[in-house]
C-alpha cells in the first residue's frame, strides 16, 4: 500500500477500497442483490465515504418502484447517508479523512452556472441526483463532490441523523423561506416528512396545526410539538379554520381537497407543497387572487442550507423518530415502508 508523507493527507484510494459492496436492484421493483462493485478512479472533486448509516426514504422507494419514469437500473438507491470520509480527490476541499459526513439527495452540481454561483445549487440544471445515474449509500461506500458532503454538528445523534439529509430539508426549507416565528403553520400529513415538520415548526416558534387522516397519530402528533390536530377528512373542521393560516405544508403524496385547504389561509397565506403528488392540484384562481394566496413548493436545499437546518436541529435535539434495521434486511425495509407501517421513519445500520 502506498503511505503518505508524515503530516500529509492521503488523497489516494488504498486498495482495501478499491472494490465496493453494493445492494444492487437490476430493475423496477425487483429485489436487491448484494454485489461487488468496483468504483472506478475517484474523481478530483470527489470524496469516498464508508457507509455507517443510510435513511430509507418514500423517494427511494419512488425511484425502486420508477414511479415517476426516471429511474436508471440497474441501481444503488440510498441517498440519506452518513460515514466517514475515507479518501479524497485530489482538488477536494475543506474535507479530512476520517470526518464525519452527511450525502443526501444530490451528490453533485456543476459549480458554474447561476444557480450554482447565487447559492441554489440544488437549483442547477446539471445537478446530480445521488441515486439516479449515480451509486447511492445501501453499499459500503458512496461517493460525492466535496461541496455536497456535509460536515454533522457533534451534537446529533449520528445513528437517527441520515432522515435530516433528505426529508430533514425538505421541510425545513419552505420554514426558512416562508415562515416567522410568530406564524400559524399546518403541516399536512403526519408521516415520514410530516413529523419532522412539526417538530422543525414547533422550535421555530410557530403555532402549529397538525393534519392527518388517521386518529391513532393524534396524540403522538402532539408529542412532536402540534398545538392543535385536524382530521383532514373531517369537512367540517376545514371550514371552521377558514382564514385562520400563515403557511401550509403539504407532505403528502395523495390527492386531497385542495380548495378546502386553500381557504383554511389567511390573506397572503401561502401553501407549499413538498410532498410529490402525481396528480395535477387543481385550485380555483379566485380562491389565489382576491385574498392574494400563493401555492409554491421546493425541493430539498442547497449545502449552506442543509448544514443550517443540520444545526438548528442540534441546538434544539430534534431528531427524526426511527425504525432501524441491518442493511442486510433491505429487502424487508422496503417492504415495511410501502407497508405504510414505518413510525415514522426506516435507517438501515450497514453491516457489511
Amino acid at each position: 500500500m502506498r503511505r503518505a508523507p508524515a503530516g500529509a493527507v492521503m488523497r489516494e484510494l488504498s486498495p482495501a477500497s478499491r472494490n465496493y459492496k453494493a445492494w444492487v436492484t437490476k430493475a423496477a421493483k425487483q429485489a436487491m442483490v448484494l454485489e461487488t462493485l468496483d468504483p472506478g478512479p475517484l474523481g478530483d472533486e470527489e470524496v469516498e465515504v464508508a457507509v455507517e448509516y443510510c435513511g430509507l426514504c418514500h423517494s427511494d422507494l419512488s425511484v425502486f418502484n420508477n414511479d415517476w419514469g426516471i429511474s436508471q437500473f440497474p441501481a444503488v438507491l440510498g441517498h440519506e447517508v452518513i460515514g466517514r470520509i475515507t479518501a479524497l480527490g485530489p482538488n477536494a476541499k475543506a474535507r479530512r479523512v476520517g470526518q464525519r459526513v452527511g450525502v443526501g439527495w444530490f451528490s453533485g452540481s456543476d459549480m458554474y452556472c447561476r444557480q450554482c454561483l447565487s447559492g441554489n445549487h440544488h437549483l442547477c440544471p446539471q445537478a446530480q441526483a445521488t441515486i439516479i445515474g449515480h451509486r447511492g449509500g445501501f453499499a459500503s461506500h458512496v461517493r460525492a463532490n466535496w461541496a455536497w458532503t456535509l460536515p454533522l454538528p457533534e451534537k446529533l445523534n449520528f445513528a437517527d441523523a441520515g432522515p435530516l439529509l433528505c426529508g430533514g430539508i425538505t421541510v425545513f426549507s419552505p420554514l426558512m423561506m416562508h415562515a416567522k416565528a410568530t406564524d400559524r403553520v399546518g403541516i399536512i400529513g403526519i408521516g415520514g416528512l410530516g413529523h419532522m415538520a412539526v417538530k422543525f415548526a414547533a422550535a421555530y416558534g410557530c403555532d402549529v396545526t397538525a393534519f392527518t387522516n388517521s386518529e391513532s397519530k393524534f396524540d403522538e402528533a402532539k408529542s412532536f410539538g402540534a398545538t392543535h390536530v385536524v382530521s383532514s377528512r373531517d369537512s367540517a373542521a376545514l371550514k371552521k379554520l377558514a382564514g385562520s393560516f400563515d403557511l401550509l405544508i403539504s407532505t403528502v403524496n395523495v390527492p386531497l381537497d385542495w380548495d378546502a385547504l386553500v381557504n383554511t389561509l389567511g390573506p397572503s397565506g401561502r401553501l407549499h407543497v413538498v410532498g410529490a403528488v402525481l396528480e395535477p392540484i387543481p385550485v380555483s384562481a379566485f380562491a389565489l387572487i382576491l385574498q392574494q394566496r400563493a401555492v409554491s413548493g421546493s425541493p430539498t436545499g442547497s449545502p449552506v442550507a442543509i448544514e443550517t437546518m443540520l444545526d438548528f436541529a442540534a441546538r434544539h435535539g430534534i431528531a427524526p423518530q426511527t425504525e432501524h434495521y441491518p442493511m442486510s434486511r433491505i429487502n424487508d425495509a422496503f417492504a415495511r415502508l410501502e407497508s405504510g407501517e414505518a413510525r415514522y421513519r426506516i435507517v438501515l445500520d450497514a453491516d457489511f
